[in-house]
């Protein structure tokens, strides 16, 4: 049974359309080399000539008059079958890591809801570990997440820069311990944080250990100690006491997009949720599309 190619008659209508290879090619985003292999695959297969071509013309051949009412209706078709599933997904299962979501939050959903009303967004928030487990397990259409490894896997969105900060009441002397309030998941930033002290020749004492972020911010907020953020999440009535202190610097780390959604409608949601942490980088290589 003959079947046909949707490029192959998507490259012939254009030429038939526009009378150039030329404006066709750019018309379709492709080379002129590439759109002549496309209608010389589609003409193969029909075994007829659909488009008679000279130094001074681009024409349809009889065959192609006879043709084209057919492939735009193939191609109309197409586009009918192709939307119909766009339009029964209508639900994206995002996993993001619990302590990336900041004030941001309430602007992505914004803008989400801006571009498809329609969408039925579920969001699950819990480790990066763990999110990115379940996205794995096939479990999330994609995940937003936080790594320090090396070898970067997913799109980068941002860079995530890391300093100390601590309320401006806060009172610390050198000879003391510093006093650290830090979150349970594992980071490998702040993991790092110890390690980092003591090759500066200073010392550290976690006082609290807590499984939210509020509970962290609640600390710096009251003096309590020092906490190890990203200059995105950092409470805003905290100061970075990186140079007040003379501390170490802290290494970097990178949020990540993980997804194996291709379609058009998906990449648009992606790219707008993206783009609320693409704004904490100065990188235009970093944009999503």
């Amino acid at each position: 049974m003959l079947t046909l190619d949707v490029d192959s008659v998507r490259a012939f209508v254009a030429i038939a359309d526009l009378k150039s290879f030329t404006q066709a090619a750019n018309l379709l985003g492709t080379t002129q080399a590439a759109l002549s292999l496309r209608l010389k695959r589609l003409e193969e297969r029909v075994k007829r000539r659909l488009i008679e071509r000279t130094p001074r013309q681009v024409r349809l051949s009889s065959y192609g008059e006879l043709f084209i009412a057919s492939a735009r209706d193939f191609l109309e078709a197409h586009e009918r079958a192709v939307e119909s599933l766009l339009l029964a997904k209508k639900r994206l299962k995002l996993g993001i890591g619990c302590h990336l979501i900041g004030s941001e939050l309430q602007t992505m959903l914004a803008k989400v809801n801006e571009l498809d009303p329609d969408l039925v967004l579920e969001i699950s928030t819990d480790t990066s570990t763990k999110v990115k487990e379940e996205y794995l397990n096939g479990e999330l259409d994609a995940v937003i997440l936080r790594s320090e490894e090396e070898r970067k896997e997913g799109l980068i969105l941002c860079i995530e820069h890391y300093s100390w900060y601590a309320s401006p009441n806060f009172q610390y002397s050198p000879n003391e311990p510093l006093r650290l309030a830090i979150l349970d998941e594992k980071c490998g930033v702040r993991d790092q944080a110890p390690l980092i002290l003591k090759k500066a020749g200073l010392r550290s004492n976690n006082v609290l250990i807590a499984g939210s972020t509020e509970v962290v911010n609640a600390a710096i907020s009251a003096g309590m100690a020092v906490g190890i953020y990203s200059q995105r999440m950092a409470p805003e009535d905290s100061i970075d006491v990186r140079e007040l202190f003379n501390l170490p610097s802290l290494p970097t780390s990178s949020i990540e997009l993980h997804t194996h959604l291709t379609d058009q409608k998906t990449r648009k949601i992606l790219k707008v949720i993206s783009s609320v942490f693409n704004e904490y980088t100065a990188d235009e290589d970093l944009a999503l599309y």
